[in-house]
């Protein structure tokens, strides 16, 4: 390797959820293991690289944005743009009058180092190729991540369910997992670098290991890890609802590392609305999986993704969804306004809801969250909680972390108790945050 190639200094930036930020990391491993320097994104660099979102309207504004920002901060640099934009709106990124630019689609993205470090010069580079035709999943091995106490793993990647208000099986083709024998290589690293906490993730992590051979489930997976690293902190990134059974809630109580932390969508509590957007269950299904899960695990922490606005949601559909979740145990909501995206079936309804409309809906569910989640941390006062305490990077100077039930604590405490596993005494309450005392 030459002195010049080791002096690159690379600038990345992620948008978007939890996969695109695990293959963020990887980009920066393999970079670092090839002796680039990463700087700052708002910096001087001789390489770009912008790993974009898609998943709405926002998103892809955002990732514009960022195209820009990098033009503008040094246009003679290397410019690289991946992830769900780059691959569903790849014109879109031409028409920012980017002549030196490298796209490269999320089928590619094993490729990306290389690419990113090439010494050829880079006029235009189209990486792409059909994503709904790949069979496998990217291998994006992790060294280390800007967080050092928790860290995510991206076992599936892709999605079949093709709902009619999403972009993404269109940008990330579909399900695939990532072995098991490759998937318990990334944890041992991660257990080797000092990880105290893993999340599983994937865009439906739901699905891991149907497609692999010999098939294996996500619930036996989640008990092989768990037992194996019994001093690791597991937690699921996301569900869908017909996926929390009996099985998963028994194991999540009993194994003590499995942290009792739900994350579902809903979308929406109006069962036309749900037929519209092509979901796969009721409202009265989903109450009942809520209440099961309140049942065997009293104290887990239930969040919940809302989409606000679908076409043809009426006031009496939103009241639905608003009633259901108000009388559900719920203990947060994620709330999305609708997004009309190109290429999906949901674009070309009647019955777009006006912005303003949509606006004073999310507000309303916004609020209840509040509400919701203000009650779940008051009824956990005055006990004690194990808590991943991480770093002291807030305004009151305090030690940060969260409970094994995912309440962000802050409390007491020396610089270097971060990445250490400590029991907190939750005391009290103040405009929504939670403030404890080492027990």
């Amino acid at each position: 390797m030459t002195d010049k190639k080791k002096s690159i200094k690379v600038a990345l930036t992620t948008l978007g959820c939890k996969v695109n930020q695990f293959e963020s990391a990887s980009f920066i491993s393999g970079l670092e293991e090839r002796g680039a320097e990463i700087v700052p994104f708002s910096g001087q660099a001789d390489v770009y690289i912008i790993n974009t979102c898609a998943v709405t309207g926002k998103a892809g504004a955002q990732s514009r944005q960022m195209i820009r920002r990098a033009l503008k901060t040094n246009s003679g640099a290397r410019l690289i743009v991946t992830g769900c934009y780059a691959q569903v709106a790849t014109q879109k990124v031409l028409e920012i009058g980017v002549w030196s630019v490298c796209i490269v689609g999320n089928g590619y993205k094993h490729r990306l180092v290389d690419i990113a470090l090439s010494e050829k010069h880079c006029d235009l580079e189209m990486h792409m190729g059909d994503i709904g035709s790949n069979r496998e999943i990217c291998l994006l091995p992790v060294r280390r991540f800007p967080d050092r106490t928790r860290a995510f793993l991206k076992i599936q990647d892709g999605c079949n369910n093709f709902c009619t208000y999403c972009i993404v099986p269109y940008a990330r083709g579909r399900s695939r997992s990532l072995p098991v024998a490759a998937a318990l290589e990334q944890i041992e690293v991660f257990a080797a670098a000092g990880y105290r906490e893993i999340v599983l993730t994937g865009i439906h992590v739901g699905m891991y290991g149907l497609d692999l051979s010999p098939a294996t489930r996500l619930l036996d997976f989640i008990d092989r890890a768990t037992a194996l690293y019994p001093a690791i902190r597991f937690r699921l990134s996301s569900l869908e609802p017909g996926e929390v059974g009996d099985e998963l809630l028994h194991l999540m109580a009993g194994r003590p590392n499995f942290m009792p932390h739900f994350h579902i969508p809903l979308q929406s509590g109006d069962d036309r609305i749900l037929r519209e957007m092509n979901r796969r269950y009721q409202a009265r299904d989903f109450a009942a999986i809520i209440e099961r899960i309140r049942a065997t695990i009293p104290h887990a922490a239930i969040g919940v993704d809302v989409l606000v606005g679908f076409p043809g949601e009426d006031e009496a559909a939103f009241a639905n969804t608003f009633a259901l979740l108000e009388g559900l145990p719920v203990t947060y909501l994620h709330v999305f306004p609708y997004s009309k995206r190109p290429g999906t079936l949901a674009a070309g309804l009647a019955g777009q809801i006006a912005g303003p409309v949509k606006d004073e809906r999310v507000e309303r569910l916004r609020q209840l969250s509040a509400r919701k989640k203000s009650a779940f941390y008051q009824r956990h006062l005055g006990t004690v909680q194990r808590v991943l305490a991480e770093n002291s990077r807030n305004r009151f100077k305090l030690m940060r972390g969260f409970t094994e039930n995912y309440i962000p604590v802050l409390f007491p405490a020396q610089e270097n108790m971060s990445n250490q596993i400590v029991d907190v005494f939750l005391a009290r309450l103040e405009d929504g945050i939670v403030f404890g005392q080492r027990a």
